[in-house]
């Protein structure tokens, strides 16, 4: 406490009040992904491959097999979490003992997804599911060629919007169902324009069915390149960019999805001039879109900076998305949530207006000064009694807790 005390009179000399710092940061809800828990298998087609551009490396012991494990997994997770979030889903993880293809889901076989959320406190996001499927081996799904596989995709996405609506109405939370497809050429094509027709035209079937805008929020993501698509992808950043803006959706910017010299961070205040809300989801690429666990990087925290500068925060749905089964899958979890809420209060504890003031008046030199004196500000006191009020571990005192979860539970399974 005395740190916390000493921190918080530090920061009021520069106006920034540190309880209403986490106040602000106890509002931001961030989406944790469920497949980093069990190395993007989900549980309706658990034998088949990962396709898609999509790998998990590694064989860390412990990956959750069924739902309850997976549910359990995150519980410890969230025990260990500042806050209430909310979980994001991909259709892949109903919770069904019938057989059922992704054409064929309904709310109900998420039904055990809506009561522990309930439980829980948290909310739901929801993602269909377009890769590892029979139906997108050829590496096309919305912009296939062939008018069956498109059909099949399509009717997917429609279930997936109508799954949407059910979690937002059930849990009181909107819930941002985004689509995201892995069509494209390894090689140079012949023909761009073709396949990003049919997508649109998808698009447009998929966005006629009438939905509850205020249970469900629309996204659509881009990406530049990846395995198996490594010269065009159907669905780019201009082209989902373009789409958003003429059909009031929401555009998701992944921070892995964009060539590696390029910032998202830069592109947030641009992209919400134009579209009402934006979706993020928070990755860490090394060398191409691996989707490494997220550290406290300079550009998580620009990230962070952009969205609370302006308030952008307020109109963004930010979730994380990355998968590493090479260490232990909860830490991965607990890790990469915490970074997140320490790069927010971060740029909560800023003295935002002095430094727009500078800039304004064209006062470079003080801005840089204050900036870089930012830097070894204790921001780290007022982030542990931020968790001390939320009841979770302080410091590094939470990776006992996985060390004797990783002992009881995940070693023996």
């Amino acid at each position: 406490m005395q740190e916390y005390e000493s921190a918080r009179e530090r920061y009021g000399s520069f106006g920034v009040d540190t309880e209403n710092a986490m106040k602000e940061l106890e509002k931001i809800k961030i989406s944790m992904h469920c497949w980093q828990g069990d190395d993007v298998r989900g549980f309706l087609f658990r034998d088949n491959a990962l396709t898609g551009g999509i790998q998990a490396t590694g064989n860390y012991p412990g990956a959750a097999s069924t739902p309850a494990e997976l549910r359990q997994d995150m519980e410890k997770a969230f025990s260990l979490i500042p806050g209430k979030h909310k979980v994001n889903l991909h259709a892949i993880y109903a919770d069904t003992n019938e057989k059922v293809d992704l054409d064929q889901l309904e709310p109900r076989h998420f039904e055990s997804w809506v009561e522990w959320a309930k439980d829980q406190g948290l909310g739901l996001d929801f993602n269909p599911t377009c890769f590892s499927h029979k139906k997108s081996e050829s590496g096309f799904t919305l912009s296939s060629p062939d008018q069956s596989i498109r059909d099949f995709w399509i009717e997917h996405c429609k279930r997936c919007r109508k799954i949407g609506e059910y979690f937002g109405k059930q849990l009181g939370q909107k819930c941002v169902t985004n689509i995201w497809i892995p069509d494209g050429y390894k090689d140079i094509p012949i023909d761009r324009l073709a396949p990003r027709q049919r997508l649109k035209d998808s698009l447009d079937e998929i966005y006629a069915d009438p939905i509850d805008e205020n249970a469900n929020l629309d996204a659509v993501e881009s990406k530049v390149f990846g395995i198996g698509s490594e010269s065009y992808v159907t669905g780019s950043h201009e082209f989902y960019l373009g789409y958003a803006i003429q059909n009031h959706k929401a555009v998701c910017l992944d921070t892995g999805h964009f060539h590696p010299t390029e910032y998202v961070s830069n592109k947030i205040s641009s992209v919400l001039l134009f579209v009402q809300e934006l979706l993020l989801h928070v990755s860490r690429p090394v060398r191409w879109d691996s989707d490494h666990v997220i550290v406290l990087s300079d550009e998580l925290q620009e990230i962070a900076f952009e969205l609370i500068r302006n308030g952008l925060y307020k109109r963004t749905h930010i979730g994380l998305d990355f998968f590493d089964a090479s260490i232990n899958r909860v830490a991965a979890w607990v890790i990469g949530m915490r970074n997140m809420q320490k790069a927010l209060l971060r740029a909560l504890l800023e003295p935002t207006p002095i430094l727009k003031q500078d800039e304004l008046e064209g006062n470079y030199t003080a801005r840089l000064a204050l900036l870089e004196e930012m830097k070894s500000m204790p921001w780290q006191a007022v982030w542990d009694e931020f968790c001390r009020r939320n009841g979770v571990a302080v410091g590094a005192k939470w990776l006992d807790e996985i060390r004797t979860y990783e002992t009881d539970v995940l070693s023996k399974r």
